[in-house]
């Protein structure tokens, strides 16, 4: 790429910049396999203003039948939500999709971490499709495998790296829960983070949490009784995580510097500010919430534990939700009995989830029943092995 810019008045001067790989990455100029910001899909999309996209998603899928099975997340659009077979948080969909070896599609409405999870669940006949290949995830995207290993290095140079057992959210790429399997550590999910850490501190001292902090930390603090000065926040872009030998030694939990950009905007001023303008609201808010929200929030609680709090919730009852906009909006819908409210006065969508449109799913759709594979995510033989033998660890929790 070259540059021209003014030195002087009417003197230009030519220079050779030559921007870095992530740089480009960023830019949409280059593709990285390993990450989870993906690539574009490759050929032509549907116009998103074609009146017929409902009808022509409808007869693709009809004309799959039992070929193909539709994974919904709780956070796609309705638009989406509509042909989902099954809804669920992440690890229930992976599940779901191993359970329906007939299927030789999955297409997964969701992101690309959650895709690489269903691939390792299911059988090897069967094919997991990402309809937008670009449905990345931020939090995943803050761990990647050179940098735990980084990581992995500085504990082990600190002494007590023979202590830590790695314990990753389900929110992490096949690189990280293979990482972690390979170390002798198991997955979590939001919902049994606690038995998940109450294993790894059976196996040994200390845990090294990814990605996401705030589900470490709430885990540990709020869940089983430690005080915030057992964790400690190792951050990748800092030489040995910003952390001293001695911090890393006497804590009990390091936290990766990784969060949700979704929950990570729900502040203490957002819970204050509902509370003040709608008396008697309940505030129910999910753990990748930061510390502080969590602590001055009513209830806590996975996705499948806030959709069934407002299924058991009285009518009349006012309920500020701090997750994802869509599945708040969901719930809002499904519940008009109930006053439902964002946390958050500003709107804001998962905008990776996002990216799985009715175009894309339209596209995807058409192409297998065509006979066309198209963006299938597939995980290798090595990180497979390692990465189903933590989700084992965690299947296996009492």
């Amino acid at each position: 790429m070259r540059v021209v810019t003014t030195a002087q008045p009417r003197q230009a001067v030519e220079l050779d910049v030559q921007p870095s790989p992530l740089a480009l990455l960023l830019l949409g100029r280059e593709a990285d396999p390993r990450s989870e910001r993906g690539v574009e899909c490759p050929g032509d999309l549907p116009s998103p203003s074609d009146p017929d996209l409902v009808e022509r998603a409808r007869a693709a899928k009809e004309k799959l039948g039992d070929k193909v099975f539709v994974l919904g997340h709780h956070y796609q659009r309705d638009e989406v939500i509509q042909f989902a077979d099954v809804t669920g948080d992440s690890f229930k969909l992976a599940r779901d999709a191993a359970a329906r070896p007939e299927a030789e599609y999955i297409v997964f409405c969701g992101v690309h971490f959650m895709a690489e999870s269903a691939d390792i669940l299911t059988s090897d006949d069967q094919k997991v499709v990402l309809p937008d290949l670009a449905a990345g995830c931020s939090m995943a995207d803050m761990a990647t495998a050179e940098q735990v290993a980084e990581c992995w290095d500085v504990l082990t140079d600190a002494g007590v790296a023979d202590a830590v057992v790695p314990v990753s959210y389900m929110n992490s790429s096949a690189d990280i829960k293979a990482f972690t399997g390979k170390h002798g550590g198991t997955i979590c999910t939001s919902s049994n983070a606690k038995r998940a850490l109450d294993w790894a501190f059976e196996q040994g001292e200390k845990v090294l949490f990814l990605p996401d902090q705030h589900l470490g930390r709430n885990t540990a603090v709020r869940d089983m009784g430690m005080s915030l000065d057992d964790c400690v926040l190792y951050n990748p872009h800092k030489p040995n995580g910003g952390l001293t030998a001695e911090q890393l030694r006497d804590a009990k939990m390091i936290l990766w510097r990784g969060h949700c950009s979704v929950h990570g905007r729900f502040s203490l001023e957002s819970v204050e500010d509902v509370r003040a303008r709608i008396p008697g609201v309940r505030v129910l808010v999910h753990p990748e919430c930061k510390h502080e929200v969590v602590a001055a929030a009513d209830e806590v609680g996975s996705t499948e534990y806030i959709i069934k709090a407002l299924e058991a919730a009285e009518a009349g009852s006012k309920w500020a939700i701090g997750t994802e906009l869509n599945l708040v909006r969901r719930l809002a819908n499904a519940h008009p009995d109930k006053e439902v409210v964002f946390l958050d006065k500003t709107v804001c969508f998962c905008s990776t989830m996002n990216r799985i449109d009715l175009p894309h799913l339209v596209w995807t759709l058409e192409s297998l029943a065509e006979g066309t594979l198209v963006n299938r995510i597939e995980v290798d033989r090595e990180t497979e092995s390692f990465a189903k033998l933590a989700l084992e660890r965690m299947l296996a929790l009492p």
